[in-house]
């Protein structure tokens, strides 16, 4: 069976968390967390970046950052994982839910500005599959109408946009690092802070209400509880284990790119007979090859194609449920405008197997099973 995902893994992961075992410190803020921290932000050319046990503990810190008060309102995509919705949940707001783009399966931007009241607070763009939302035009409504931006990039990790890392153009960008992304530690994520004024209270908010950091900076004498605060620090075992990848991004990433490329390449003909439709990547984007899609004619095509794939031991798999439309979506959030794309073009989606080391041979039968199935 061709799986549809494996978990990246590069041979010296066992190694760094044995190392982190024998130094006697496994919990958060250990010296691989450290690592982590400062390799994003020189990367990233980020003003912080701080590992969380997940993307959606980022987006949670993220959301009481903002200062979400009950009633404040979050513009966001209704095409996206429930994460994104339930950190603003959490905090109090009602959702607003936006079109996307059938192109990029991104907010459409153009479709912003209708949805903002008096009550609206916070913009979260969903760069889907790693590749960028048109940020240049969000930010400009942002400053226009005094809103926070909030990234989630959890699919971005190495994207960019006009040359600008995913998740440091808003003012706070989330990254997941789950076994499904292209750098994993099993669970895990990290919040990145481009507003420096939320940089303290990121730290006490993480570190369950305490100045604990500012204390082993040498900043306090001792540390206490000063606001609210929660356990958002990640394992340094877990730490560990990503920074092995870390290490050697480029290969893992130039890897994904070269399959994504590949299915690309000999997908074209199908593409420009109108058999299927090919991901879209716009010139001002980098992408990551997070995941290679395509999109069916219809729904009942998708499922006829993905039920064939697994006839032939291949797992390729649909996505997002639109949010707006679930029993949560209905209670907490309402969709702005019409559903022209999110919907539709949700129905006809597919996921292709996409993951570091996925062997050649592979990808050949993934190949040619695709084209028999869409071109009998």
């Amino acid at each position: 069976m061709i799986c549809f995902n494996i978990p990246p893994f590069v041979g010296t992961e066992f190694k760094y968390m044995k190392e982190a075992v024998e130094n006697h410190k496994i919990c958060g803020d250990g010296p691989f967390t450290k690592k982590c921290d400062e390799w994003m932000e020189r990367r990233f050319k980020a003003k912080k970046v701080l590992l969380t046990t997940s993307g959606s503990s980022a987006l949670d810190m993220a959301a009481l950052l903002c200062g979400i008060q009950p009633g404040d309102e979050v513009i966001l995509p209704s095409f996206t994982f429930s994460s994104t919705a339930n950190a603003f949940v959490l905090a109090g707001a009602e959702l607003v839910f936006v079109d996307i783009r059938p192109d990029t399966m991104n907010i459409d931007e153009n479709k912003i500005e209708k949805a903002i009241t008096e009550k609206t607070k916070v913009i979260c763009p969903v760069h889907y599959a790693g590749v960028a939302c048109e940020m240049d035009t969000i930010m400009k409504i942002a400053k226009k109408h005094n809103l926070l931006v909030v990234e989630d990039a959890a699919q971005g990790v190495m994207s960019s946009y006009k040359g600008k890392a995913l998740g440091t153009i808003g003012d706070l960008g989330c990254y997941s690092f789950h076994e499904t992304k292209n750098f994993s530690m099993g669970e895990g994520g990290a919040i990145v802070i481009n507003n420096e004024k939320y940089v303290e209270q990121a730290e006490i908010l993480r570190e369950k209400g305490t100045n604990r950091s500012q204390f082993y900076r040498g900043q306090v004498a001792k540390y206490n509880w000063v606001d609210f605060g929660d356990s958002y620090l990640q394992s340094d075992l877990n730490a560990a284990y990503l920074w092995a990848q870390l290490e050697v991004a480029d290969q893992i990433n130039e890897n994904r790119i070269q399959i994504w490329e590949r299915y690309y390449e000999e997908f074209e003909k199908l593409g420009k007979r109108g058999a299927i439709e090919l991901p879209t990547i716009p010139k001002e984007c980098k992408h990551n090859a997070h995941m290679f899609y395509l999109k069916c004619k219809n729904l009942e095509t998708r499922q006829r194609y993905i039920e064939f794939m697994k006839e032939n031991d291949i797992l390729c798999v649909f996505h997002y449920v639109p949010l707006h439309s679930a029993p949560a979506g209905e209670k907490f959030g309402r969709f702005n405008g019409a559903d022209e794309h999110t919907t539709e073009s949700s129905d006809r989606l597919v996921r292709l197997p996409l993951y570091y080391g996925l062997d050649i041979n592979d990808q050949k039968k993934v190949i040619d099973k695709t084209r028999e199935f869409f071109g009998r």
